[in-house]
This record gives structure tokens, C-alpha cells and sequence, in this order.
């Protein structure tokens, strides 16, 4: 164990990933610890230098922490560095699809800086930890989460990137549908002209962006990721969602999982016909 680790910290929230680089340097196996504030400038300074771990945020702009780690498939590295994704949403889907990706740890925000460190020395020297390994996911009771942050989970999994127009379109009207779902009945007529009226824009405009937004997700991500978070294999990857159907679908996911009675709920969530 006589080697010492180069690591980087990748979090858009500067603050907090200047303060845990800093903490990181002190430590008495670490050499050097980087920070990068987007994806993008994580990937170059991992072409240049050769990381041992990598401490990746999830939800960034410009190249998210999946995006990262796709990346780094790619460059031709001599060793893979030890991956530790953080995040300030916890759910099973955001789990499973980062494990998927590559990393070795998943951990909540907000996090020890000492925790961190803790993990980053049992990967890169898996010969010093005793007996069993350590879990792979580290997750401490997270405070309660928003429905805004739970609709941002679902649309990063399904692979909805944010700096698309149709991205805010869409959460609203699923904000819309979650607090009423009668207005999906209303999609045309109150849902659309509602989210134009506030986003400054036309009816026609918002419909045309949520669809642009949705054929995007079918293109670029995951069918089984789709599939995945709800729950049953409902869709191909020819086989797209009107803009009422999606909405509908993360609407519905949302309202069962705040459900204490998922009997209850089923029983009222027939099919819908949609005035589309």
C-alpha cells in the first residue's frame, strides 16, 4: 500500500467540491485531488491525467454523471479509476442504472468527506479491507424528497436531458397531472395553454417541444431503463407514447407511490381515453 492516489471530484456545486477535494488532499494516502465542475471538463482531465477514484455527481448540466461514465469507456486508460457516484435523490432506478454504468459505490448527499475517503482507500486497496467487503451502496436515512426532484429522477433515468426546452414543458405538466389528474383529460384546451401562459410561449409550441422531448428519450436511452421505471414491459423502441400517455404514465407512478393503499388507487386508475 505504499502507492498514493490521485482522485477527482466532479460536482457543479463548486463549493462543495472545492471544500471535499480540499479535505481529500489532506489525507495521508492521497497525492493530488482534482475538482471539475461540469462533465465535459471531468472527461478532459481524465484523458490527461490517470485517476485512481473518481467521486461523480449525478445531475450536472452540459454532461451528466451517466454521460461520464460512458465516456470514460472510451478513453484508453491503463487502469480504470474506482467509482463512486453521489447523489441527492435516492431511488432504486437511480441505483440500478448506476451501478449499471460502471460505479463501485453509490452514496447520498450530503456525505462525510472522511466517509468518502474511507471508501476510496477500501477500493483501491480491496487487500487492507477485512473479512467482507463493504457495501456497494451507502445509504443514509436521505430527508424527505420533492416532487420536483422525484419527476427529475424518472426523466434522467428514461434519459430526458434537461437543457431541452420540452424537459420544463414536461415537468410542468406532469406537476399539472400529478396535482389533478382530470386535466389530462384536458390536455389541449387547459394543460398546454397553461404551460404556454406561464413559459411565455404558444400552446402549439409547448405540445410540439414535450414530443421532441419524448422521441428524444426513445432515441438516446434505454428501453429497458424505460420499461424499468414503470415497472413492466410496456413500450419497444418503436412503439412511442403520445405526449397524454406519458404524461399520464409518470403522473400515475408518482400518485401510486405516494399511495399508503395501492388497492385503493388501482381500483381508480382505469385506462383513459385522451382528448388529444
Amino acid at each position: 500500500m505504499s502507492r498514493l492516489l490521485k482522485v477527482l471530484v466532479v460536482d457543479d456545486n463548486q463549493a462543495l467540491a472545492q471544500s471535499t477535494a480540499e479535505v481529500l488532499r489532506s489525507k495521508e494516502k492521497i497525492e493530488r485531488a482534482d475538482y471539475a465542475f461540469d462533465g465535459f471538463e471531468a472527461v478532459e482531465m481524465m484523458s490527461d491525467t490517470e485517476y485512481d477514484a473518481l467521486l461523480l455527481d449525478i445531475i450536472m448540466p452540459k454532461l451528466d454523471g451517466f454521460g461520464v461514465m460512458e465516456q470514460l469507456k472510451r478513453l484508453s486508460l491503463a487502469r480504470r479509476p474506482a467509482i463512486i457516484v453521489i447523489s441527492a435523490m435516492k431511488s432504486d432506478d437511480m441505483v440500478i442504472k448506476s451501478l449499471g454504468h460502471g460505479a463501485d459505490y453509490f452514496m447520498m448527499k450530503p456525505y462525510s468527506a472522511d466517509d468518502v475517503y474511507e471508501r476510496i482507500v477500501d477500493l483501491c486497496f480491496p487487500e487492507s479491507v477485512p473479512a467482507a467487503p463493504p457495501q456497494r451502496v451507502i445509504l443514509p436515512a436521505p430527508p424527505a424528497v420533492s416532487l420536483d426532484e422525484k419527476i427529475t429522477g424518472i426523466f434522467l433515468v428514461i434519459g430526458i436531458p434537461a437543457h431541452i426546452k420540452g424537459y420544463h414543458f414536461l415537468r410542468e405538466a406532469v406537476r399539472q397531472v400529478y396535482a389533478n389528474p382530470d386535466t389530462i383529460n384536458r390536455i389541449t384546451k387547459e394543460l398546454y395553454p397553461g404551460i404556454a401562459r406561464r413559459y411565455n410561449t404558444s400552446a402549439s409550441k409547448v405540445e410540439r417541444a414535450i414530443r421532441h422531448a419524448i422521441e428524444v428519450a426513445w432515441t438516446r436511452g434505454k428501453i429497458e431503463n424505460i420499461n424499468q421505471v414503470f415497472g413492466y414491459n410496456i413500450y419497444t423502441k418503436n412503439d412511442k407514447p403520445t405526449n397524454g400517455e406519458f404524461i399520464a404514465l409518470v403522473a400515475d407512478k408518482l400518485i401510486l407511490e405516494s399511495k399508503p393503499n395501492r388497492g385503493d388507487y388501482m381500483k381508480r386508475a382505469q385506462p383513459k381515453s385522451f382528448a388529444l
